[in-house]
């Protein structure tokens, strides 16, 4: 949460969605420092929890596979999803979601568990894969992200990849990457 506060501030963001707010943490600390927030949530009990505990923000029920429409076309400064797209079936559908409510030249802000070439080595190499990647956990993660995949998505979908950030842990052994991506002003730049 830190690292994407400060992001915020960097990006002089005004006005952020957070895609996947869950019950509303991140929302209700980024209106407590002035931000204009809105949340998505697909899940029913999430956005109640968030709507109870922050009656004040806007929140909708809704997700990336829904319309985006509901919460206003291309007036965000930046669109936030924190640990998301590792638990989406249609990853493609989050980028063009943000890109459908980011203003040009908006930041997308994704933030997910790493796994790179050393962290997979070890994971391996100390039989830890099972308690990682449990397929018994319901509603888990179902796609693993490195910085060259999410980098390839986030391209193919016609952001421009700014900045990368590995968080919590030692280098190369992340437990989250960051990825902030740029939204051209002008569709081809």
């Amino acid at each position: 949460m830190r690292y994407i506060i400060n992001l915020c501030a960097e990006l002089r963001a005004r006005r952020v969605i957070d895609i996947g707010c869950g019950n509303g943490a991140l929302c209700r600390e980024l209106a407590s420092r002035g931000y204009e927030v809105v949340g998505c949530e697909p899940s029913a009990d999430g956005i109640r929890f968030a709507q109870n505990s922050a009656p004040e923000l806007v929140f909708h029920q809704l997700g990336v596979d829904d319309e985006a429409g509901a919460v206003g076309s291309e007036s965000f400064d930046v669109a936030i999803a924190a640990e998301v797209i590792e638990h989406l079936v249609r990853p493609r559908n989050l980028p063009h979601f943000a890109k459908q409510v980011l203003r040009p030249g908006g930041h997308l802000i994704i933030s997910t568990p790493y796994h790179g070439y050393l962290k997979n080595l070890a994971l391996a190499i100390g039989n830890k894969w099972d308690s990682h990647l449990t397929p018994l956990w319901d509603g888990g993660h179902i796609k693993l992200w490195s910085r060259k995949t999410l980098s390839q998505l986030l391209s193919e979908t016609g952001f421009r990849v700014v900045r990368f950030i590995g968080a919590g842990r030692m280098p190369f052994f992340w437990k989250s990457m960051i990825m902030i991506a740029w939204k051209p002003e002008e569709p081809g730049q």
